[in-house]
């Protein structure tokens, strides 16, 4: 689009002025982003189209790997490991399991940890059961 009206040539094409309503709103809808989302994205990338449209990918594509756990990436792998307080290869069989999601790998996670609970009570209650059954004939065998 052309920052002035009267040139038209292929480089005034390529460069959004912020200076103009017009420029900002055909931008600002080309990269469906808001007009204040355009602005920032011209200050950070400068004034050439490409350039803001890479910074604009590159923000949404930031914004949705956020959500994602990449296990090969060992940084990853360690920050998600403390954040659901499980080990590093728990962490990658529930990925494998469930895909990368975050929220998906956590409702697994959080599943799999009230099962071990329920076991471990269920284990705790048979272990105590056996002793007071064996005190009960003790004491109804002394009596």
């Amino acid at each position: 689009m052309a920052d002035s009206k009267k040139k038209r040539g292929a480089a005034d094409r390529g460069r959004i002025a912020l200076s103009e309503p017009y420029e900002v709103a055909y931008w600002s809808k080309k990269f469906k982003i808001t007009p204040a989302r355009l602005k920032t994205a011209v200050k950070k990338a400068g004034h050439s189209a490409k350039n803001v449209e890479a910074y604009i990918k590159l923000q949404k594509h930031k914004a949705a790997d956020r959500a994602r756990i990449a296990v090969s990436q060992p940084y990853e792998v360690s920050y998600w490991s403390k954040k659901y307080k499980v080990t590093a290869a728990r962490l990658k069989a529930a990925v494998a399991a469930v895909g990368h999601s975050s929220k998906n790998v956590g409702a697994y996670l959080a599943g799999s940890k009230a099962k071990k609970s329920a076991r471990k009570t269920v284990k705790k209650t048979a272990k105590r059961a056996p002793k007071k059954r064996a005190t009960k004939k003790a004491a109804s065998q002394n009596a």
